[in-house]
């Protein structure tokens, strides 16, 4: 199995529709993810993420398929040397150890192209599965923020971790 992470391409519109439009990967996601994950939609994203000016978004891909999406979130204001890291895989390659392949690259990568100190990332409290690749990955858990979210009609304790450059690069 042949996992890398690459730039979004047009063509991948079949199968980021194809792996997105799935209610599993929508509870898991912040609201602005939409539900059901449209034509349009998929459009829409695949426009943004290749012009460069939002977000670093990258194609998970699974022996040349694309799989899933990873990506950077810069912050701004105080928390400009901040960036929250985020993502989504396809159902059928959840539990395969692809994340954990996926998740180090792009740290590397947005270390490597963006002079941010910390990465972070905000898993669910309840999503077992994002934590456990956050902690093989190298992140640390900070902060457990009970009902620091809302999604669905009820609160969801929000977790907190992150890694920062200088131990990041040490490892490389």
């Amino acid at each position: 199995m042949n996992v890398n992470i690459r730039p979004w391409q047009l063509e991948d519109k079949p199968s980021l529709q194809k792996y997105a439009v799935n209610v599993k990967i929508f509870n898991n996601m912040t609201d602005s993810f939409p539900n059901p994950y449209t034509e349009d939609r998929a459009e829409m994203f695949l426009q943004m993420a290749i012009s460069g000016t939002g977000p670093l978004l990258m194609a998970i891909t699974v022996d040349a398929e694309v799989v899933g999406s990873i990506g950077l979130h810069p912050q701004f204001d105080i928390q400009k040397k901040n960036a929250e890291l985020g993502y989504w895989l396809g159902e059928p390659f959840w539990g395969k150890g692809i994340m954990t392949i996926a998740v180090p690259k792009m740290t590397t990568y947005g270390f490597m192209q963006t002079d941010v100190n910390r990465i972070f990332a905000k898993p669910f409290g309840r999503n077992k599965g994002s934590q456990k690749v956050l902690e093989k990955s190298g992140y640390v858990l900070e902060a457990i923020i009970k009902d620091g979210f809302f999604k669905n009609g009820q609160y969801e304790d929000e977790l907190i971790y992150a890694v920062r450059r200088k131990e990041w690069m040490e490892k490389l």
